[in-house]
């Protein structure tokens, strides 16, 4: 259950539709007009949000999840202020800019041919996604992997196009607040993708073997929980529970994606944040957990670092 500490969000966006089966999950519907009304007054904070104060000003930290509900997907109050006092939106990548993608798309070809038998796996778990033939084939086969657990999720109503960065996205564009991607598609798919042919088929085998025995659903639904009432200490106990770390080689994994992303995260922040700008910077919610958690290192680099309980 490796896919939501990276790249959810950008992998969702480059999936197509899927068809209309009996056993697919049902779509989950956009909010009407007056659905989007009753959400954004009744809207109440989830996930984890702190204050960040140094060189005189302010900006924002949130701990983000790339899947969600529509109740989840309005901000709540506080969100709701940490956006009206800031002026300018980081994240992790922005999926939704046409060059982002197309460089994603780039960076995430095949690079070799699967033995038949993994590939005969990754096609069976396409079908069991509802995804249309050959959906997948321009990804990377442990991208494949990564689309195929998010999209899991849909049958516990839980889906890329609600997560709140996705929203805040496209309140920016509105508003035509500025948007700073804080990395590369490069380096997300170099912490993502082992550089080690024999590793990157021995992940999309555990991968495989965790979709197979439906095991990722569990700790999707535990984590989507855990971030709606923000539950940090269930967030930190993470790789106890999540069924993705099993031995050394998954420990080196989560560390690559998460610990070893956040230091140049947090010097980025601190750049942005010291020419003067208030940012509002919204970043998937493991990042906020581990020994080398984004408020922890904030706070090293000198930011008075406060956590924003709900209104």
């Amino acid at each position: 259950m490796k896919a939501l500490a990276a790249w959810g969000l950008a992998l969702a966006l480059l999936v197509g539709p899927a068809p209309a089966r009996a056993d697919c999950p049902p779509p989950v519907a956009a909010p009407t007009a007056a659905e989007l009304q009753t959400l954004a007054a009744t809207a109440v904070d989830h996930g984890f949000l702190w204050r960040l104060r140094r060189d005189g000003h302010e900006s924002w930290l949130f701990g983000s999840l790339h899947l969600g509900r529509p109740a989840w997907a309005l901000p709540g109050p506080a969100l709701r202020e940490a956006w009206r006092r800031s002026e300018l939106l980081a994240v992790e990548l922005d999926a939704g800019d046409p060059a982002t993608l197309q460089a994603l798309r780039e960076a995430a070809r095949p690079a070799a041919p699967l033995s038949p038998a993994l590939q005969q796996r990754l096609a069976a778990q396409a079908r069991a996604a509802c995804l249309p033939e050959q959906a997948l084939a321009a990804l990377h086969p442990i991208l494949q992997l990564s689309a195929l657990t998010m999209l899991a999720a849909r049958h516990d109503g839980l889906d890329a196009g609600f997560g709140q960065e996705a929203v805040l996205l496209a309140l920016a564009r509105a508003e035509g607040r500025p948007i700073v991607a804080l990395e590369s598609a490069a380096e997300q798919m170099r912490a993502l993708i082992p550089a080690d042919p024999a590793e990157q088929r021995r992940a999309l085998a555990a991968g495989l073997e965790q979709l197979e025995r439906e095991a990722v659903r569990a700790p999707m639904r535990r984590l989507a929980e855990a971030w709606a009432r923000g539950d940090l200490a269930e967030l930190q106990d993470y790789a106890r529970w999540c069924d993705c770390v099993h031995d050394e080689e998954d420990r080196r994994w989560l560390k690559r994606v998460n610990d070893d992303r956040n230091g140049p995260l947090a010097a980025r922040i601190a750049a942005l944040h010291g020419g003067g700008q208030r940012l509002l910077v919204a970043v998937g919610a493991l990042h906020m957990s581990g020994p080398q958690a984004l408020p922890r290192l904030l706070a090293e680099l000198g930011f008075e670092v406060e956590r924003v309980k709900p209104h």
